[in-house]
């Protein structure tokens, strides 16, 4: 492939491991192994996609295999075994996929293999990446020839998720965790490349590049890549243009919105989401650059400009060090604990912008500090945080959410006639005679069959629940409660076990009270008479049924 139609991230993959960035500590410890003779019989690199895992495998093949030695390994001129791993064809480095050769008879062909000597070079080397994706009997069947080898046969394995990997596996190997690159070197890596590649890029978008790549080099050349094909001729690419290609928005706008939130301006709240949305932001990307910010706020006086690692400006720290005066660390505590929810809503609700408005707006309302909250609901609401606030160390914030949504839900729509009834319910019992009553044959269906009682208390139901229950049971049932008492009901759910269903009682009843009557005298002398007979049912005379 000619270089000049490669794309970035593999025209300046390094070659030897002077070149490498960010991995000094691992370089340094390999290259020492090497020039003592003590080769380990198995490497193992683990870390996130993009920090040099396989990058690595192949500096340590070649250091490993080079016709010059590791002291003067080919750097241009390369010997033919330098460029037959370089180009992945030499005949002794083998490089597999843990995704492709997953199977027990993969790797038995593999061990087959090992048993031939190299025949061009000193060492036959087997890469394995992603190992943790092969079976359980193909790692069984790697055990034996990892921790005793031939002397010329070595491996090398890459992952991302070591825990995936077994302990078993690990321990026969030399284990390097590879480190996210740190920003500050990361953008004098990039600028490099910009400069060789004669891009106008600005700093500031060689600074959001690194912010997006999360230590990850090969993202960072792959945005870079993209912001120089995206070029127009003598035009720098500047901060606002590369936030619409990268999908980024400015910090400085959530962080106008965090202000607002605070606040209480509910409209202006959601006119900036509004329009950040329409510059194309994901809710997802969305919401975690919003947890960062919460991060921020929370601990800005004990971070600097440099530690933020080019997420802020001097303009913005500045700004959210003010703003975090006059904010309770116990409100901030609050606001993470739901958006860490909320990211996980996320994945089952069909419209996340709706969901992240909405969030927003709870957002505001739980804030007790907040002073522009419409007169008229203010106590209520103020009641309505603290009673939320002191709920939520008992239970998980997601409840808390499902909480406000069902009492903004049940209020009944201007024009509807409910006749107010003021019935109490004090009990699952009397709840359950109320759907009868009221021939609510299908809530009582749900609720006898696939809810699990936790608690009961005025106005406050705490359940578990199976995969069977109907996915509007929740909006029914406090509609259905506020019709009935004209009061608000909070539903949460818990992640105890709860009593047995009403369902699940009754069956257990009727079990018992079969098992009951088979020891009786009348069954044993019946079944004499007839011994195929089956007792299927017991019907209690309404006469018996309180003996």
């Amino acid at each position: 492939m000619n270089e000049k139609s490669k794309v970035l991230a593999l025209k300046y993959r390094p070659k030897i491991f002077e070149e490498l960035i960010g991995q000094k500590v691992a370089s340094d410890t390999i290259i020492n192994s090497i020039k003592a003779d003590k080769v380990p019989n198995a490497y193992l690199f683990t870390g996130i996609r993009g920090v040099g895992k396989t990058t690595i495998a192949r500096i340590v093949a070649k250091s490993l295999n080079c016709l010059n030695g590791i002291e003067k390994i080919c750097v241009k001129n390369l010997c033919t075994n330098c460029e037959g791993i370089s180009k992945s064809s030499h005949m002794d480095v083998l490089e597999l996929n843990g995704a492709d050769k997953t199977s027990i008879n993969d790797i038995r062909d593999l061990i087959e293999f090992s048993r031939y000597g190299p025949t061009s070079s000193k060492y036959k080397i087997f890469i394995i990446d992603e190992v943790h994706q092969i079976s359980s009997s193909a790692f069984n069947a790697l055990l034996k020839i990892l921790e005793e080898p031939p002397n010329y046969l070595k491996f090398i394995l890459a992952t991302t998720e070591i825990k995936k990997v077994p302990v078993t596996i690990v321990s026969r190997c030399q284990r390097f965790d590879l480190s996210r690159v740190k920003s500050e070197d990361l953008f004098q890596f990039i600028k490099k490349v910009k400069d060789k590649e004669n891009g106008n890029v600005s700093d500031e978008v060689l600074k959001l590049i690194v912010k997006i790549s999360e230590g990850s080099v090969r993202d960072a050349l792959s945005l870079l890549d993209r912001g120089l094909l995206s070029l127009n001729k003598n035009k720098e690419l500047d901060l606002s243009e590369a936030q619409k290609i990268f999908g980024y928005f400015d910090k400085s706008q959530l962080i106008e919105m965090f202000d607002l939130v605070l606040q209480g301006d509910e409209k202006k709240v959601l006119e900036i989401y509004r329009k950040i949305f329409d510059q194309g932001i994901d809710p997802k990307v969305f919401i975690n650059d919003f947890l960062e910010l919460i991060y921020y706020f929370k601990n800005i006086n004990s971070l600097t400009l440099e530690s933020t690692n080019f997420s802020l400006n001097d303009e913005e720290f500045s700004k959210i060090k003010k703003i975090s005066n006059s904010i309770d660390n116990k409100v901030l505590i609050l606001f993470w604990q739901f958006t860490i929810k909320t990211i996980e809503e996320l994945e089952v609700v069909s419209n996340q912008n709706l969901s992240i408005e909405m969030y927003l707006m709870r957002l505001i309302y739980l804030n007790p500090h907040n002073q522009k909250i419409d007169k008229e609901n203010k106590n209520e609401t103020k009641a309505s945080i603290e009673k939320d606030i002191n709920y939520l160390s008992k239970n998980d914030a997601v409840d808390q959410i499902r909480n406000i949504t069902q009492e903004k839900k049940i209020k009944p729509e201007s024009g509807t006639n409910i006749k107010a009834e003021n019935r109490i319910i004090d009990s699952f019992k009397n709840l359950l005679d109320i759907c009868n009553e009221k021939k609510e044959i299908k809530l009582k269906y749900e609720l006898e069959k696939n809810v699990n009682l936790v608690n009961f208390e005025r106005n406050r139901i705490e359940i578990s629940f199976n995969e069977n229950l109907d996915k509007s049971f929740v909006k029914e049932l406090s509609s259905k409660l506020y019709e009935w008492t004209r009061e608000r009901w909070i539903i949460s759910f818990s992640k105890e076990m709860g009593q047995m269903s009403v369902k699940q009682q009754l069956d257990n009843d009727k079990k018992k009270l079969i098992n009951d009557i088979k020891k009786t005298k009348l069954y044993n002398d019946f079944i004499k008479i007839f011994p195929d007979a089956y007792l299927r049912d017991v019907i209690l005379d309404k006469k018996d049924e309180d003996i």
